[in-house]
């Protein structure tokens, strides 16, 4: 007598408690829980189904293995074909699966929603109703119905338009209110030049003036026979000598003065410079020494910038936003090699033997040429290059990756701003090299440099 087989209770697990997000993964979803062994008869499947209507399938188990799925669907379909009750009812599930097997999809519950939604809507047309195998982090099999799949599906993509939304609109107040902000800091530079034109078109009066009174004095002095004692204490208490010799040095200084903030606030005027619809041409070179002068408060003595400037002609382009990639590329430059020589004093200082293990100054470097790549086409290229400790191969991965349209809707990095700006707006190639070592990691000295081709028309 063949002893009767108990199948197991179906148990249906209600998934996580939290709301599902942009990176809810499968085990947080609805699975059934109900194996059999392969052994077991149908028609004792068809009454687990016919009392739990729900239940999309079963699991089928050899000597406790995995070796397969039966949906409800394919089960009754196989019972309801002619005479098909009276050959797969009472025969074991094997036999009903060895007609009805299909191509089963099995995946990890921690396989993100997004993606197993993907796979499952990549199947044949008549496998898209087939529930999906959830292998769980215990090794255990369970069932996810398409149709929850699906549901939270559509779920999580109304998520993330929502979430593009709020994005969007963040950037577009970012946005408003960077260009606000650029027109006060335009406006304030203009009320700084005034004054500065001001001091600087009276100081040419002022000089003028100055040698005048002085030639004045020497030929009252020299016409006089007899010195008064009045004028010579006079001359003594106001140090006369020294104050005819410092007065030109001291104008001579207000002028430098006056240059210098002059030409920082131009540049400050042409970094908050607001695009018009239309590209203009525009000297890159000057462009690169405003920049540099902006930044000039952070560059410590111990920074060298070197400019490598070639003979550029006008380049059509909006100018505003490629000083915003200058500024970011530099910016990144400095903040690196200001770190690299933080950590070298650090060396040097718990160094017993004093030995440097630094490579040189710090250094940045800018160049500027005209190239060819292609045959007819010529191109402006701005190379930005340091000889910081470059960047490990994983750095090099995560940044190239945030150039991607998807990393940029998650979070939008200085260089991936860049990379748009360069390639979207401008036509360009926004080109990055750098060196590691033999087991990728930072290699002292090797450097990073940035290249950025735009082309002439």
């Amino acid at each position: 007598m063949v002893p009767k087989r108990v199948l197991s209770v179906p148990h249906l697990s209600e998934g996580s408690n939290q709301d599902l997000c942009l990176e809810s993964t499968l085990d947080e979803l609805p699975l059934y829980d109900f194996s059999v062994e392969s052994s077991s008869l149908g028609v004792e499947v068809a009454r687990t189904f016919e009392k739990y209507p729900r239940l999309p399938g079963a699991i089928l188990l050899d000597r406790g293995e995995f070796v397969g799925m039966i949906s409800r669907q394919r089960l009754l379909e196989y019972l309801l074909r002619p005479h098909g009750m009276e050959i797969f009812l009472h025969e074991p599930l094997d036999v009903l699966y060895s007609y009805a097997r299909t191509e089963v999809l099995v995946l990890p519950g921690s396989k993100p929603i997004l993606t197993g939604a993907q796979l499952a809507l990549r199947r044949s047309g008549e496998l898209l109703a087939e529930p999906v195998v959830v292998e769980t982090a215990t090794k255990t099999y369970k069932l996810l119905d398409i149709h929850e799949l699906n549901i939270a599906y559509w779920q999580i993509r109304g998520i993330e338009t929502q979430v593009r939304y709020e994005r969007a609109q963040a950037q577009m107040i970012q946005s408003e209110k960077m260009a606000n902000l650029g027109r006060l800091v335009d406006g304030l530079a203009h009320e700084i030049l005034d004054p500065v034109n001001f001091i600087w078109g009276n100081l040419t009066h002022l000089t003028n003036y100055s040698e005048g009174l002085l030639q004045l004095m020497a030929a009252y002095e020299a016409k006089l026979t007899d010195g008064s004692e009045e004028i010579s204490a006079l001359k003594q208490e106001m140090e006369f000598d020294f104050l005819q010799q410092d007065m030109s040095q001291a104008i001579g200084s207000i002028k430098t003065g006056a240059e210098r903030l002059k030409k920082l606030a131009t540049s400050l005027q042409n970094f908050c410079h607001i695009d018009e619809i239309y590209p203009k041409p525009a000297d890159l070179n000057a462009c690169l020494d405003s920049i540099v002068l902006l930044l000039k408060s952070r560059l410590s003595s111990e920074i060298e910038i070197v400019k490598n400037y070639g003979l550029l002609p006008p380049v059509t382009c909006y100018i505003g936003q490629l000083n915003q990639v200058f500024m970011n590329i530099l910016t990144n430059a400095v903040d690196a090699l200001l770190n690299e020589a933080v950590h070298q004093k650090l060396v040097r200082s718990f160094n017993e033997e004093g030995q440097q293990s630094s490579t040189g100054k710090p250094r940045i470097e800018i160049t500027t040429k005209v190239c060819s790549l292609d045959s007819d086409a010529r191109w402006v290229s701005i190379s930005i290059a340091d000889n910081g400790p470059g960047l490990s191969p994983k750095a090099q991965k995560q940044i190239l990756e945030s150039f991607s349209i998807a990393k940029r809707s998650e979070k939008e990095t200085s260089l991936a701003l860049s990379y748009r700006i360069v390639t979207a707006k401008h036509g360009g190639k926004f080109l990055m090299r750098s060196c590691s070592g033999e087991l990728g990691e930072s290699l002292l000295g090797s450097g990073t440099e940035f290249e950025i081709l735009l082309p002439l028309v």
